[in-house]
C-alpha cells in the first residue's frame, strides 16, 4: 500500500467510525440514540486509535492536514508529500461519510431535526461567536500536535520501562478522547479539516431527505483554526524539546 492509499484508507476509516458513533447518537430510532457526549467522544477516540494503528506504519498516520500542515512546517516532511496525503484526506473523509450515510440510510427519513443530520457530518458551535469558535479550534488542534509529538517520544515508550513503541497510536487515543471532553463543548472539536469539510461536502452532495442547510457560512472555522493550531503546537514542539 502507497502512502497516499494509506491516507486515504486511514481517512476513510476514521471518519466511518467518528462520524458512525455520531450517528448513532442523534438519529432518530437507532440503538444508541441519545446516549450522549461520553459516547461520541468515546467514539472518536476509539476511531483515531484503530484508524492510526490501521495505517501508521505506512504513512505516518496522519489523517488530518493540520497535522500534515505542521510535519511541513518543521521539517518533517516534504511539500510534495504534504500535498499528496492532504488530498488523500479529503478524499477519504468524503469516502467515510458516505459510508455512513449508507450504513443509517433508512434513519435519514425518521430524523426530523436538520441540524441532527448536519451534525453527523460536520460540527457546529454551541453558540456562534467567530472569534470563540476560531480560538477553541486554535487551542484544541494545538493541544492534539503538540500532545502527538511529545507523548511517543522514545523517552515515553522506552521497552525497558514497560512501554512499547506500539502505544503510540493508543496514546494518542487517549489524548484525542481527553481533547472532547474538554475542550470540545464549545464547537464539536473539528480539530481536523479533512474531518469538517470532507463530510461537509458529502452532506451537501447527498440525497439525505430533509437535510437542510450544510452551514457553509461556519466551514472556514474548522479548517483556518486547526491549520493555525496545528503549526503553531509543531513549532512549540521544535522549541521545548
Amino acid at each position: 500500500m502507497s502512502p497516499f492509499v494509506a491516507e486515504l484508507v486511514g481517512t476513510a476509516l476514521l471518519i466511518l467510525l467518528g462520524g458512525g458513533v455520531v450517528a448513532n447518537v442523534v438519529l432518530t430510532h437507532t440503538k444508541g440514540n441519545d446516549s450522549g457526549w461520553i459516547v461520541i467522544t468515546a467514539g472518536w477516540a476509539m476511531a483515531v486509535t484503530i484508524s492510526v494503528y490501521a495505517v501508521g506504519t505506512i504513512s505516518g498516520g496522519h489523517l488530518n492536514p493540520a497535522v500534515t500542515l505542521a510535519m511541513l512546517a518543521i521539517g518533517k516532511i516534504g511539500a510534495a508529500t504534504a500535498a499528496s496525503y492532504v488530498v488523500a484526506q479529503f478524499l477519504g473523509a468524503i469516502i467515510g461519510s458516505s459510508l455512513v450515510y449508507l450504513a443509517y440510510l433508512p434513519h435519514w427519513r425518521e430524523t426530523k431535526d436538520a441540524a441532527a443530520k448536519l451534525a453527523v457530518f460536520s460540527t457546529g458551535p454551541g453558540i456562534r461567536h467567530t472569534a470563540g469558535n476560531l480560538a477553541t479550534e486554535i487551542i484544541g488542534t494545538f493541544v492534539l500536535v503538540l500532545g502527538a509529538l511529545a507523548l511517543p517520544r522514545p523517552e515515553n515508550l522506552d521497552a525497558a520501562t514497560g512501554f512499547s513503541t506500539g502505544l503510540g497510536p493508543l496514546l494518542v487515543g487517549f489524548l484525542v478522547f481527553s481533547i472532547g471532553l474538554s475542550l470540545g463543548g464549545p464547537t464539536g472539536y473539528a480539530i481536523n479539516p479533512a474531518r469538517d469539510l470532507g463530510p461537509r461536502i458529502a452532506h451537501f452532495l447527498l440525497p439525505i431527505p430533509g437535510k437542510g442547510s450544510s452551514d457553509w457560512g461556519y466551514a472556514w472555522i474548522p479548517v483556518a483554526g486547526p491549520v493555525i493550531g496545528g503549526v503553531l503546537g509543531a513549532l512549540v514542539f521544535r522549541a521545548l524539546w
